[in-house]
Order: structure tokens, then C-alpha cells, then sequence
């Protein structure tokens, strides 16, 4: 009898012991199995992940969002900024663009204030014979980006919407993005694809961008938060610009952060837009 006690005494102290150590290595140890079932689920099949990742954004409502754009022209590399707040379940959304100086630096930085709309883009201080108090409306599924590029920063929105176009994609692993932490991954989008399964406001824009774009494929790398929202993605365009040969590189780079920000649009009056001819 004494010697079942002190057996029974042995046993339930390991299980102390193992529940000590346990909390003791935290997210190292006992966590480690969990971390590792998250990222096996992560891994398990990316591009319907991905396809989802628009919809995570329309759940969170809004967001403030920073952009850049890189090209190379003319032998120079540019950068294009903009900073702003969108709201995705309207699709609208403000930025303000900087445009960088020329290459010989004779003009000075430009603001370039932008309202991103479905199928339309309003742009204050345009320059090139608008006056400084109106605003120039652009058909987006005229152009022949699908406004992907021509802004200078490709709506958040739409950049998302391009992920319904994943064909083939792999995860990663997991990394931290503006102290958040998230899920890595890397693609492929098709913008014909993409448009099929587009919401109505931008189903035209990427229509527009699948026929005049050099080709539909998109590369791309995406990071996810744990709640599906996209915290930043990074694409890389190819089009074709009549003035060079061959098509020229573009990389689109967005990083959203604080969701449910406060987002104030209101769209241009008819007597606010410019309706004379614009300067080359």
C-alpha cells in the first residue's frame, strides 16, 4: 500500500513537472506544435488562400495604405509615392501621389492629389494645362493598364482583385511586416482569369489590363495576416509603351495598415471637372 502511495506520488508529480516546463518555453516548446499546424494549414493550398484575400479586405472595411511604383525610363530608374485611405466596401479611396523629379532635375516635386473610384479615376493638380482647381476624370477601362499603372499607384482594391487570377502559387513561410506578424506568399496571376471573377467595378479594368498589358501573366508576392487581410503585396507588371521597344518593367508595391481607419470620399461635382483638352 505505502509503496502504490509513493508510486502514485511520482506519476503526479512528472505531470506538475510537465505542465511547468510546459508554460515555462511558452511559444518555443508546447506552442511550437500549434505554430506548426498553422503554418501546415497555410502551406495546404495557397491559391485558394490567395482567392479569398479580397474578401478578407471587404471585412475589415478600411484601411490607410502607402504605394510605390518603380520603373525604369530612359536609362533612369523612378519612383512614384502616394499615401492615403481606402475603403473597400465602397471601393473608394484617396491618395496623394508624389511624382519624382525629372531626370535632370529641373522641375520640383509634385503632388498629384487622386480619388480612386469603380471604373474611374479623379486627379487634382494634374498639371499640363488643367487648372489647379479642377479635377481630371479617367475612364479606367480606357486605358490600356487598366489604371494599374498610369496613376503612379494601382488602387488597393484592384490589386487585391488580381488574386482571384492565381494560378499557381506556394507558400513561403511566416515573417513580420510593420511589426505584424504574417504569412509569405509567392505566384502567379492571370489578369484574364482574375477579371472573370472580379467584382463589377473593376471587372473592366482588368479586362482592359489582360488585352494591353505585354502579357496577362502577373508575378507577384503577398503577405497575410491571420485574418486573411493583405498587410503588403508586391506585383510586377509588363506593358508595352508605344514611345520604346519592348515592354518596360513595372513594380507595384502596396503596404496597408491600420484597418478600420476613418475614410472621407466624396467625388467630384460635374462643375469641378475639367472638360478641355489636356497638354502632352
Amino acid at each position: 500500500m505505502a509503496e502504490r502511495q509513493q508510486r502514485q506520488r511520482r506519476v503526479a508529480g512528472g505531470v506538475v513537472v510537465g505542465l511547468v516546463v510546459c508554460v515555462g518555453v511558452g511559444a518555443s516548446g508546447c506552442a511550437g506544435s500549434g505554430a506548426a499546424a498553422e503554418d501546415s494549414r497555410a502551406a495546404a493550398d495557397p491559391v485558394q488562400v490567395l482567392h479569398r484575400a479580397a474578401d478578407a479586405l471587404v471585412d475589415a472595411g478600411s484601411s490607410k495604405a502607402r504605394t510605390s511604383m518603380e520603373m525604369a525610363t530612359g536609362g533612369t530608374r523612378v519612383t512614384i509615392r502616394g499615401e492615403g485611405v481606402y475603403d473597400y466596401t465602397r471601393q473608394l479611396g484617396r491618395l496623394k501621389v508624389l511624382l519624382p523629379q525629372d531626370p535632370a532635375g529641373t522641375s520640383e516635386h509634385r503632388h498629384i492629389t487622386e480619388l480612386l473610384a469603380p471604373g474611374a479615376l479623379f486627379m487634382k493638380n494634374r498639371g499640363a494645362g488643367v487648372p489647379a482647381d479642377k479635377w481630371v476624370r479617367v475612364d479606367t477601362a480606357t486605358l490600356s493598364d487598366g489604371n494599374l499603372v498610369t496613376g503612379g499607384a494601382t488602387d488597393p482594391y484592384t490589386a487585391a482583385e488580381v488574386l482571384r487570377g492565381t494560378r499557381a502559387a506556394t507558400y513561403v513561410g511566416s515573417t513580420a511586416v510593420g511589426g505584424t506578424e504574417v504569412r509569405h506568399y509567392r505566384g502567379t496571376a492571370d489578369l484574364a482569369v482574375a477579371a472573370k471573377g472580379a467584382s463589377k467595378g473593376v471587372r473592366q479594368s482588368l479586362e482592359a489590363a489582360a488585352k494591353g498589358f505585354a502579357t496577362a501573366r502577373v508575378p507577384f508576392d503577398v503577405y497575410l495576416d491571420d485574418q486573411g487581410r493583405i498587410r503588403k503585396i508586391r506585383h510586377r507588371f509588363s506593358f508595352v509603351n508605344g514611345q520604346r521597344k519592348g515592354p518596360v518593367a513595372v513594380a507595384s508595391t502596396l503596404l496597408l495598415y491600420d484597418f478600420g481607419a476613418r475614410v472621407d470620399v466624396r467625388l467630384p461635382k460635374d462643375g469641378d471637372i475639367y472638360a478641355g483638352k489636356i497638354a502632352e
